[in-house]
This record gives C-alpha cells, sequence and structure tokens, in this order.
C-alpha cells in the first residue's frame, strides 16, 4: 500500500508545482505595467510633465469611472467591439478561402497573388477617402475597411503554411486512398493550422487598428471617435483611456484567440527550448 502512495503524492507535488510555476509566470506579466504606472503617476505627480499633457493614471481612473457611469462607455466599446467582429469574420473567412485556392493551385497563384501582394502595401489611410466616396459614411466602409486589415495577415499565413505541408504525408495520405477533397481536410488542413493561427492572431490585432483608423475619420460613436472627441476638446485623459481602452480589448481578444488555438492544437509536439 505504501509502495502505491509515495509516486501519488508525489505526482500531487509535482502538479502543484506545476500550477504554482503556471501562476507566477502569469503574474510576472503584470510588473511591467505596475512599474510603468507607478512611474507615470510619479512622473506627473512631482511636476516634471505637465497634467494637462499627461494626466497621471489615478485621473485616469476617475475618468474611466464617469464614462462607465454614464454609459457612454460601454457603448463606445460595444459599437466597436462588433465592428471588429464582423469586419474580422468577413476577413479571415475570405482569406481561408481564396488562400486555399491559391495554396493549393500554382495556377491561381500565378493569377491573385501579385494583385493582392501589392493591394496589401497599401496603407490604412489610404483606403478612407475611397471607400467613403464608394458607401458613404454609414457602417459600411468602416467594416469594410476592417475586413481588408484582417484579410492579408490570414491570407498569407494560409497559404504558407499548405505551401509548406510536408511532402512525405501527402504521399501517405495517398497511400491510403485519399483525394481531392478528403486529401484537404485531413491532410492540408490541420498541417496548416498552425499558420492559420498566426494569422488569425496578427489579422485580429490589425483588425482593431483599422477600426481607429476608420473612426477617427467618419463615426459619431466608437472608441476611435472618443480619441477625436478627446482631441478636439483638450481632454488627453479622454484620449489616454480611449488608447488603454484599446489595448486591453485587444489583448483580451487575443488571448481568447490564442486559448482555442491551444484546444484546438493540443496534438503539437512542439519543443520549447526557453529557460522557465
Amino acid at each position: 500500500m505504501s509502495e502505491v502512495s509515495v509516486p501519488a503524492s508525489g505526482a500531487i507535488a509535482a502538479s502543484s508545482r506545476l500550477d504554482r510555476g503556471g501562476l507566477i509566470r502569469r503574474t510576472e506579466g503584470l510588473l511591467v505595467p505596475a512599474a510603468l504606472v507607478i512611474a507615470w503617476e510619479a512622473v506627473v505627480r512631482g511636476g516634471w510633465v505637465s497634467s494637462h499633457l499627461l494626466p497621471p493614471p489615478s485621473e485616469l481612473v476617475t475618468t474611466l469611472a464617469d464614462l462607465a457611469g454614464n454609459g457612454t462607455l460601454l457603448e463606445h466599446i460595444g459599437i466597436s467591439s462588433l465592428r471588429v467582429l464582423i469586419g474580422f469574420l468577413i476577413g479571415a473567412g475570405l482569406a481561408v478561402v481564396v488562400g486555399a485556392a491559391v495554396g493549393l493551385s500554382r495556377r491561381t497563384e500565378a493569377l491573385l497573388d501579385p494583385t493582392f501582394q501589392a493591394l496589401r502595401a497599401i496603407p490604412s489611410l489610404a483606403w478612407v477617402p475611397l471607400l467613403l466616396l464608394w458607401l458613404g459614411i454609414d457602417e459600411a466602409p468602416k467594416i469594410t475597411l476592417i475586413t481588408i486589415g484582417a484579410f492579408f495577415p490570414v491570407y498569407l499565413n494560409f497559404v504558407a503554411g499548405i505551401q509548406k505541408v510536408d511532402r512525405k504525408l501527402v504521399e501517405v495520405g495517398g497511400i491510403y486512398g485519399l483525394t481531392g477533397y478528403r486529401l484537404i481536410a485531413r491532410i492540408f488542413l490541420p498541417a496548416a493550422l498552425p499558420n492559420l493561427f498566426t494569422g488569425l492572431r496578427t489579422g485580429l490585432s490589425l483588425s482593431w487598428m483599422f477600426l481607429v483608423a476608420a473612426e477617427l475619420i467618419a463615426a459619431s460613436r466608437g472608441l476611435g471617435y472618443l480619441l477625436t472627441d478627446g482631441r478636439e476638446t483638450g481632454r488627453a485623459d479622454l484620449v489616454l483611456v480611449a488608447i488603454v481602452v484599446l489595448a486591453l480589448l485587444g489583448k483580451i481578444s487575443d488571448s481568447l484567440l490564442r486559448w482555442l488555438e491551444d484546444r484546438l492544437l493540443g496534438w503539437r509536439d512542439a519543443f520549447d527550448s526557453r529557460p522557465s
């Protein structure tokens, strides 16, 4: 009986140490932001920087509480998040379809890829005047701009993932009689998923950036509009609150996507050479 209990207790202790180690690593990520906030507060309170130009974090908390209390902040967050969600889903969906066609066909790649490579070099703000002329000032140009931002990272990474599939995997699939769509679903898609998620995470971050570009130009609601409102009224606290909220939303959405990636790609046998 004692021979069984010793390994069991050892396994529990090891699991506990792993849990504590993971908690410590997650907590370590808060050290730099906390240090920056403390230094920021000290610099402003010490009079080295004007509080009008750079309000201290304590003042930002007050502004944030006021916006949250009257419902303004939630309204801006809601409309911006909805725009990002719709634009990202459309852009990523189109990128997967087009990326699969380009990655699996050299003729399609020769036909489409040069055009996409040229279009992706166009800055986000360069699209805004054209989209306003074509689509007006409602939601369509904003969502279209976000769609453009999400499309190219997903497209490029998915194409690269498909084209880098190990030839031996394709040959094994052929041995087992996999052809056409079955070969794509069983071999190409799983092998390209890591690249796809890299593109999705990059595309999601660019969606938030393109959102700000869209809302800075033509919007009456949203976090980009809050940035513009703060600039026009000379309120640096509003500008900084909008920036902080955008950073938090970007981090939260990326963490959700990373969590999904870990769940779907748990089969990967990757080696992490970084020291703990």
